[in-house]
């Protein structure tokens, strides 16, 4: 199964915040959206990282000494160097790749093109799915549903 298959299936809407927004606004972002992680973009669209609500829950917990946490800009916390996939890469790669690096969500991309975002959650999802599909079709073979 490939990433291009969980993004059919989920849709290739991606949230993203200005990274001079405040992480008052990301946090709200974050509970209306009901969603995990927000690419960061400038204000001419393009991505400059991504956040998620433990960028700023470590920034409470060192602190925020300089000025009060939710006015600091979503820049100064967010991840700047970003791992990124293709549509064309094995699910199983892709999960490799996030425990790996323990990260939660993945931006997909076509060269400088944003395609989607996946999730930990859409890969596991999609595993189970598959195997679900496999032991569906094992169950009928073994109990003779297919002629031989």
């Amino acid at each position: 199964m490939k990433v291009k298959d969980i993004l059919k299936a989920k849709g290739t809407v991606v949230h993203t915040i200005n990274q001079d927004s405040t992480l008052m606004a990301a946090s709200d972002k974050f509970f209306a959206e009901r969603i995990g992680s927000l690419l960061v973009v400038d204000e001419n669209d393009n991505i400059q990282g991504i956040v998620a609500p433990n960028d700023i829950l470590k920034a409470i917990q060192e602190g925020c000494t300089d000025e009060n946490c939710a006015l600091q800009k979503v820049s100064r916390v967010m991840t700047k160097d970003i791992i990124a996939a293709s549509e064309d890469d094995d699910i199983d790669y892709i999960q490799a790749i996030m425990t790996e690096n323990r990260i939660r969500h993945i931006p997909i991309m076509d060269k400088d093109q944003l395609k989607g975002l996946v999730s930990i959650g859409d890969v596991v999802k999609a595993l189970i799915k598959d195997k679900e599909v496999e032991n569906h079709y094992l169950k009928d073979y073994i109990s003779g549903k297919y002629p031989a």
